[in-house]
C-alpha cells in the first residue's frame, strides 16, 4: 500500500510519479496545440524530440535516486503525451484527487493503474464533471491550499484556463479545515509570455520561508500583494517576463533545503545558493517548450510529516 501524505510543497520527498517521454507521437498540428508556447515551437519547427526529452527526464530520475526517493512511472501508451503527470492528479493530505483535464488527455490516468491500485479506494476522489481542475494550479501549504484559477465570464474561451471557480469551491467542501485561497491568473491563448498556464507557472513556495513569484502573472494586484505579505517581500524572488516564459518558477523541492532546477536558470540558481539551498541542476529546456517544467512533470505521493 502507498500511504499518501502531502501537506506542502517542500517536506522531504519519499515517493513521486515522474512522467515519461518515450512515445509522444508525431508533432501535433498547430490547431491541436494546448498552449501558446507549444504552438510557437510547432510553427518554428523546434518542437522537442522524444529522445531529447527522455534524456532530460532520466536526469531527474537520477536525482531522485540520489536522494532515495521511490519513483513511479506511468505505463507506456504509444503515441501519447504522458510527460506532465502533475496535470492528471494530485495529493492533498492523504487524498488522491483525479483531475478533470482536457478530454483529449483522459487516457493518461489509466496508465497509473499500478499506482492507484496501491491506494486505499476510500481516499480516491473524483471531481464533478463541470468542476475543472489540474494539479499545476493546486498547492497545499500547511493550513492553506493555494489555487490558480480564472474568474472571467469568458473562461470557456481560453484553452489555457484549466481550473474554474466551481473546482475551487469543491476543494473547500472537501477540505473544510483548510483555507482555500484562489488567485486570478493572466491567460492568453496566443502569446506565451502573457500566459500563466497554471499557478506554478508564476509562483512557487520554497523552503526557508522563500518563494518565487512573477507579478504580471496575477490579474488582481491585491492577491499578488497578499502573497508578498504572507511570505515577506524580502523572501520573494521576482522573476521577469522572460524568466517566467522559460518557466523559472516551475522548479521542484525534494526537501526544505534541496531544489531541482533547470541548469540554464543562472540568476535564480545563484540566488537559491546564496539563500543556503542545495541546487540540483538538470537539463530541461526541451521539455519547457511545451509550457511545463519540473513541477509539471512530477506528482508527489508521499512527503515526510513536518
Amino acid at each position: 500500500m502507498i500511504h499518501l501524505h502531502i501537506t506542502d510543497e517542500i517536506s522531504r520527498l519519499r515517493a513521486v510519479v515522474l512522467g515519461r517521454a518515450d512515445s509522444n507521437g508525431p508533432v501535433p498540428k498547430l490547431e491541436d496545440a494546448y498552449d501558446p508556447k507549444s504552438a510557437e515551437h510547432i510553427a518554428a519547427g523546434t518542437y522537442p524530440k522524444d529522445e531529447d526529452m527522455v534524456k532530460e527526464m532520466d536526469a531527474v530520475a537520477k536525482v531522485f535516486e540520489k536522494y532515495d526517493v521511490k519513483v513511479y512511472r506511468p505505463d507506456k501508451i504509444v503515441d501519447y503525451n504522458q510527460i506532465f503527470s502533475r496535470d492528471i492528479a494530485f495529493v492533498i493530505d492523504d487524498k488522491f484527487i483525479k483531475a478533470n483535464i482536457l478530454e483529449d488527455r483522459s487516457r493518461e490516468i489509466d496508465a497509473l493503474h499500478h499506482v492507484i491500485e496501491q491506494i486505499d479506494a476510500s481516499k480516491i476522489i473524483e471531481f464533478p464533471e463541470d468542476a475543472h481542475i489540474e494539479g499545476g494550479d493546486v498547492m497545499p501549504w500547511g493550513d492553506y491550499i493555494f489555487v490558480g484559477t480564472y474568474y472571467g465570464d469568458d473562461y470557456s474561451q481560453y484553452i489555457t484556463a484549466r481550473t474554474n471557480m466551481k473546482a475551487v469551491r469543491h476543494l473547500q467542501t472537501l477540505f473544510p479545515h483548510k483555507k482555500v485561497k484562489s488567485f486570478n491568473l493572466r491567460k492568453s491563448n496566443t502569446v506565451a509570455k502573457d500566459n500563466a498556464l497554471h499557478l506554478d507557472c508564476c509562483f512557487q513556495p520554497l523552503g526557508k520561508g522563500k518563494c518565487i513569484i512573477h507579478k504580471e502573472g496575477f490579474l488582481e494586484n491585491d492577491e499578488y500583494e497578499w502573497l508578498l505579505d504572507f511570505f515577506g517581500k524580502e523572501n520573494c524572488f521576482h522573476i521577469t517576463k522572460e524568466e517566467m516564459y522559460e518557466m523559472n518558477s516551475n522548479v521542484f523541492s525534494i526537501s526544505p533545503e534541496v531544489i531541482i532546477s533547470e541548469k540554464n536558470f543562472s540568476r535564480l540558481n545563484s540566488w537559491l545558493r546564496s539563500q543556503g539551498f542545495t541546487v540540483e541542476e538538470v537539463p530541461y529546456a526541451e521539455i519547457s517548450k511545451q509550457e511545463g517544467l519540473l513541477r509539471c512533470t512530477t506528482m508527489p505521493l508521499v512527503r515526510d510529516p513536518r
